[in-house]
């Protein structure tokens, strides 16, 4: 991975410092993020499809970073300013009707497919957020939140007088609680590329094409539905693997349930955390496999990335003692009825037969790949050339339910829609 030096975790703070020396010299210090100094990141954004969403309380220097954001991306990147819908910021009860019309601009560019928009404005109402979240989801953007790091951002006197709005003390005061407290996602983890998720999206399709029309599976298939070895049938597994990741295919790293997991505090603190958030990383997948619950991609992490990867995320149970990041994947598709998280448990499955020695009967070479079975429904296509994938590390903040493809099948039977070839 090319976002981190092959350095140990003291050495963090140094290696983000070296990001792009020439654009970070003409920079100052609270206009330094990864998305404006770092050109691996920058390529990837330009290549995905973000909200940027700026929180901070008003006079804090969000119109500056959004301006930083604009120049860096130029016609990639539109700033939706909610300053110029002239809708003050303050506590209040509702989310204001004028919003309405910061929506329908904000819509517009997604349906346009625009790869870089700035959401300017305080952000201090989850209410307001869910709706930007809504939308996000609906038009697969991921969500990178950014907050200036001025020295007086949360200084109220001082931000009375920068502030356009002529806002009191104590009305800024009671907006503060809400911005203080850092807004966690309902999972972290390493969000595609637009690009990258097309790419492996295609991998995991012509795998799933593949397997069906291969004898040797077709003699397994009664884990997927009755045995059938007519050459001429083909199973049809996309009809089997019924529900799909919404938008952005993702790794997670910790699942967080908005601040109210275990340790979920603890993981947004940590130094890798804060200073990899909203940076591009390359993610190498070195395997795809299904099971009869699901579909995915195996990731093997690099050092560094291992330095985001919580201790206790390999464990099915406390005795457990695989490999560090064992669980790392890309969930491609899951049975009807089976939700995303089964992926992970269903690799972490594989990885415990290979521990006891199990490396699975080798099948024979299909689309890049040696392909083994394991047993009671479980494939493995091991790459012969990884494909690696650009991802931003950031968090996932919509509702997070998996979709069904556009399908009439309705039990996820591998035979509803038999194809004769």
């Amino acid at each position: 991975n090319r976002g981190f030096s092959k350095k140990s975790h003291t050495f963090l703070p140094k290696i983000f410092k070296k990001m792009s020396a020439q654009s970070t010299k003409e920079r100052p210090e609270s206009l330094q993020f990864p998305f404006l100094d770092d050109e691996d990141t920058i390529s990837t954004v330009k290549e995905s499809k973000t909200f940027f969403i700026l929180r901070g309380l008003p006079g804090s220097g969000k119109s500056t970073l959004a301006q930083a954001i604009q120049d860096r991306y130029k016609d990639a990147c539109k700033v939706i300013s909610v300053d110029s819908y002239k809708i003050t910021p303050l506590i209040r009860s509702t989310v204001p009707e004028e919003y309405s019309k910061v929506d329908e601009d904000l819509v517009d560019y997604c349906k346009r497919d625009i790869s870089v928009i700035v959401l300017d404005d305080t952000h201090h109402e989850r209410e307001r957020l869910d709706q930007l979240f809504d939308i996000a989801d609906k038009y697969r953007y991921k969500v990178v939140f950014a907050e200036p790091k001025t020295q007086w951002r949360l200084d109220c006197s001082q931000l009375k007088e920068k502030n356009q709005w002529k806002l009191s003390v104590e009305e800024l005061k009671k907006m503060k609680p809400s911005l203080e407290k850092e807004f966690l996602p309902m999972y972290f983890g390493w969000f595609l590329s637009k690009r990258s998720s097309e790419i492996l999206r295609k991998a995991g399709q012509a795998f799933l094409d593949e397997l069906g029309s291969l004898k040797a599976f077709k003699k397994e298939s009664k884990y997927f539905a009755s045995a059938i070895e007519d050459p001429k049938i083909k199973i049809d597994l996309t009809s089997y693997f019924v529900k799909r990741p919404p938008g952005v295919l993702h790794c997670t790293t910790k699942y967080t349930d908005f601040g109210k997991a275990a340790g979920a505090e603890e993981y947004a603190q940590q130094e890798a955390v804060k200073a990899s958030y909203g940076k591009g990383f390359t993610l190498s997948i070195s395997a795809l496999f299904i099971t009869t619950k699901t579909v995915g991609a195996r990731v093997e992490l690099s050092e560094q990335q291992l330095l985001l990867w919580p201790g206790d995320a390999d464990k099915l149970l406390p005795t457990d003692s695989l490999p560090r990041g064992s669980r790392a994947h890309v969930t491609l598709g899951c049975a009807n009825s089976v939700e995303a998280v089964q992926t992970g448990l269903d690799l972490l499955e594989f990885v415990k037969l290979e521990k006891a020695g199990n490396k699975g009967e080798e099948v024979g070479e299909i689309g890049g790949g040696k392909l083994l079975y394991f047993g009671n429904g479980m494939w493995m296509l091991t790459l012969s050339k990884k494909i690696d994938v650009k991802a931003i590390f950031s968090g996932y903040y919509g509702k997070g339910k998996l979709v069904p493809t556009q399908s009439t099948n309705k039990r996820g039977s591998a035979f509803s829609s038999c194809t004769i070839i």
